[in-house]
């Protein structure tokens, strides 16, 4: 067993292509100066860091869901496995989270750039990972949000109007006059919530009548909204700073910091268990981040570009960059958007 490298832990245990994955052992350089060789399954990774107990390797295009081992030049590691989110769907434009309905389809924006009109802006995937295009008549469709009946709503932060789409792709105006509509979510009564990025958090009730139900700093690009287990309403919204933080907003409309600390926080959603899941940066790292109901963070999924996640069966999640969506295999149950 001499000079054979040993696996003792891998950081995070999750990732997409492009994500940074820590390694820590023993024995990585046999001689202390020839670089090791990581390996995802067949498929070789660029080493960012090299140390003979410490590595960070870049999870390779083309990699699954796999084993990592280190191969020092005269031994290969023990194996240590890692989930690896598939790409599902490329050449799309989500701004904020994907939306899935009742059957399991996954729902998407082509966002485009300002007043871009584009052939789809809502593209729906099957549950076979058919895309096809579900709306062409939303301009800048940012957030997705699904009610108990299955109708689609969208916000256009081009028109600051909400629409609502039928199962049949049917679209009607829902509502008017929200500001630069970003964020939208549904709290259990059905109310439905909208962030204007300019600040102010707006409610709306089932029978259509419109409310100021906070106001927030001011967001440079999105506002993401989501309920937790208790009914408050957490809001993430990027501003200029690197150090941004997650509001927490009681029923009644009281505006708390509940964490502070976060690059660039976008989409957000929670697990049954009450811890929050964020697409963020914090300490150079970036991916997924989750956050206990203690404020506590850890990484657990490393990728870049990632904009938003949502929860689906088997436990998955279905995560969404600038560009793709991605379908993860992941320990975690989600809570129901719409209970």
């Amino acid at each position: 067993m001499s000079g054979k490298p040993h696996i003792d832990s891998i950081f995070p245990r999750a990732a997409i292509a492009g994500g940074d994955v820590q390694i820590c052992g023993s024995g990585f350089c046999s001689d202390g100066l020839q670089r090791p060789r990581v390996r995802f399954g067949g498929i070789e990774a660029n080493l960012l860091v090299s140390s003979t107990q410490h590595l960070i390797a870049r999870v390779p295009d083309g990699a699954v869901s796999s084993d990592i081992t280190v191969d020092n030049g005269e031994h290969r590691s023990n194996p240590c496995p890692i989930e690896i989110g598939v790409a599902i769907a490329e050449n799309m434009h989500p701004v904020a989270n994907p939306a899935l309905d009742k059957a399991g389809s996954i729902f998407v924006t082509f966002s485009g750039s300002r007043g871009q009109k584009v052939p789809a802006s809502v593209y729906k995937i099957d549950s076979n990972y058919n895309v096809k295009p579900f709306l062409s008549d939303v301009m800048n469709p940012t957030g997705l949000a699904f009610d108990r009946n299955n109708y689609l709503y969208i916000s256009s932060r081009y028109d600051g109007n909400i629409y609502r789409a039928a199962p049949n792709g049917t679209v009607s105006v829902y509502a008017e006059g929200m500001g630069v509509a970003t964020g939208i979510a549904f709290d259990h009564e059905e109310f439905l919530y909208v962030g204007d990025r300019s600040g102010t958090i707006f409610k709306i009730s089932p029978d259509r009548q419109i409310f100021v139900f906070a106001t927030l700093e001011p967001s440079i690009s999105a506002y993401h909204l989501a309920f937790g287990p208790g009914g408050d309403l957490y809001v993430a919204g990027p501003t200029t700073s690197s150090y941004d933080s997650i509001y927490r907003i009681s029923r009644a409309g009281e505006v708390e910091k509940f964490y502070r600390g976060l690059g660039r926080p976008q989409g957000l959603a929670f697990d049954m268990d009450g811890n929050l899941y964020i697409a963020a940066s914090r300490s150079g790292r970036k991916g997924v981040f989750r956050i206990t109901p203690q404020g506590e963070a850890e990484l657990l999924v490393s990728g870049i570009g990632l904009v938003g996640l949502a929860f689906a069966r088997g436990p998955a999640a279905i995560l969404v960059s600038t560009q793709t969506v991605y379908h993860l295999n992941w320990g975690v149950r989600g809570k129901p958007l719409v209970e």
